[in-house]
């Protein structure tokens, strides 16, 4: 199994952090392995919201499918998903701090079934995966900041 786990500080409040990163329709606004993404449900956002992410990886795009488990905002949201060769569960917790939110991310990959001959290649590959996600995020919330800025 491979996992990735940061600590990450935004320049957002908690409400905002969560509205971005818990909304997985939005991962290509910060995520640069994410080429796709769409919510497959309509309604506020809650658990039992679905998701279809289509990744790049290695050349070629990998259709995962997530729905959220925990729904607590803006505390922390739990996203479970994959495709018939991963299974990913994402925790995302959110703690106010001064001059915005620091968010812990935990991700976890498994591979199954012949996807299983992989893990090692993926162990390698995900926490550079996870750490470009990272930039992403900080980039995107930066700029999300800013605007807000200029707005008030």
């Amino acid at each position: 199994m491979a996992r990735f786990v940061d600590a990450i500080d935004l320049p957002l409040d908690p409400e905002a952090a969560f509205a971005l990163i818990a909304d997985f329709s939005r991962l290509p606004e910060w995520d640069p392995g994410a080429r796709e993404a769409r919510r497959l449900d309509s309604g506020p956002l809650r658990a039992g919201s679905r998701f279809e992410v289509q990744y790049g990886f290695l050349g070629r795009r990998l259709p995962l499918r997530y729905e959220i488990q925990s729904f607590e905002p803006p505390h922390r949201v739990v996203l479970r998903g994959g495709s018939d060769a991963v299974r990913s569960t994402d925790e995302i917790h959110f703690a106010p701090r001064e001059g915005g939110t620091r968010v812990t991310y935990e991700a976890r990959l498994e591979p199954t079934g012949l996807g299983a001959l992989a893990d090692p290649l993926l162990q390698l590959a995900f926490p550079w995966i996870g750490r470009a996600a990272v930039r992403g995020l900080r980039a995107r919330a930066a700029a999300l900041a800013k605007e807000s800025r200029h707005a008030a």
